[in-house]
């Protein structure tokens, strides 16, 4: 079996990707206790399905994708705490800051991402979690979030209800006030001759119409979920979209002194003109420019940036990235 697909299978690794990673690391195998150990050289290797397996490294199966890791380090370099805070992680996707913030104390985790059936298993049946997907960061409000978020852990309910019970908005608008019927054009109305006619044509008249009518209800488990609007936290991760663009969204949903720890991705705040082949920023006088664009952002938007930072893990793509961690006035 490839070795990849070994680790996955096995349990020491939750995507291929991780495996891989944890490949490079240094993974190595055997057949018995008394085998010499054998290491992995590529992900391709073969293994034995019965083989003993043994992690060099195992950093990378803390969380469950490497964005974790960005984010453990991120915290822990600006000393904050998210014990019993309420958090939105945006561009949720597999899960990697969800599963760090969890892990770290946070009570709750509010989830969105674009993008459709990203999330990791684990997260998405914990009572925890609440994933918004279809949703794009920039256009969210409060009401829409509460909306979806509802939706999310809902399910619809109801029956049909027979159209004679649903009242017009205005049954008697031909009439005034007083009920005196004023010009009301009776020419389309059905003559009695047609009535009788398709009578005699067998056609029985067409009772009421079942119309759908649905709502929401919680599903087990999730009665008690707060969906309220308001964090302590936010934290993100998003890809093709310049944070510029997102930041005027996400402010109104941070609670007063609420604060913002967003990974800051350079070849998505610049021009196309000023990245490389490949994607990749190499010219590194341009992180300058993209750390004061987010400042001027930050501030003209009501939020304080506390620290600007390395990201403790480069992209995977080789780009270097940053957190910008922002606090919003009480």
């Amino acid at each position: 079996m490839r070795a990849d697909v070994f680790l996955v299978e096995s349990g020491h690794a939750t995507t291929r990707s991780q495996a891989q990673r944890l490949i490079t690391a240094g993974v190595e195998w055997r057949l018995s206790p008394l085998s010499p150990w054998q290491k992995v050289a590529k992900n391709g290797d073969e293994i034995p399905s019965v083989a003993e397996l043994r992690l060099l490294d195992d950093a990378e199966v803390k969380y469950i994708s490497r964005g974790g890791l960005k984010l453990e380090g991120a915290l822990k370099a600006v000393g904050l705490s998210v014990t019993g805070l309420r958090c939105l992680d945006v561009g949720q996707s597999t899960g990697g800051f969800t599963d760090c913030l969890l892990q770290q104390g946070a009570v709750q985790v509010i989830g969105v991402d674009v993008g459709q059936a990203q999330l990791h298993e684990s997260l998405r049946s914990d009572v925890r979690v609440v994933c918004v997907e279809g949703l794009n960061a920039r256009s969210i409000t409060a009401q829409l979030l509460k909306e979806a978020c509802e939706q999310a852990i809902s399910d619809p309910v109801g029956g049909a209800v027979a159209d004679d019970d649903v009242q017009p908005e205005n049954p008697y608008r031909w009439m005034s006030g007083d009920g005196e019927v004023t010009d009301y054009d009776d020419s389309d109305d059905v003559s009695d001759d047609d009535i009788e006619a398709d009578a005699a044509k067998g056609a029985a008249p067409a009772g009421p119409q079942a119309t759908p009518r649905t709502g929401l209800r919680r599903r087990a488990g999730y009665e008690q979920v707060d969906t309220t609007p308001s964090f302590g936290l936010v934290v993100g991760d998003l890809s093709f979209i310049s944070l510029t663009l997102v930041l005027p969204a996400l402010v109104p949903l941070l609670a007063p002194d609420g604060q913002l720890l967003m990974l800051v991705k350079p070849q998505f705040e610049l021009q196309p003109g000023q990245v490389g082949k490949g994607g990749i920023v190499r010219d590194e006088s341009l992180y300058a420019v993209v750390e004061q664009r987010i400042r001027d952002c930050c501030a003209g938007l009501g939020l304080t940036v506390q620290a600007w930072l390395d990201s403790p893990i480069s992209g995977g793509d080789g780009n270097r990235e940053f957190f910008v961690f922002a606090r919003r006035a009480a």
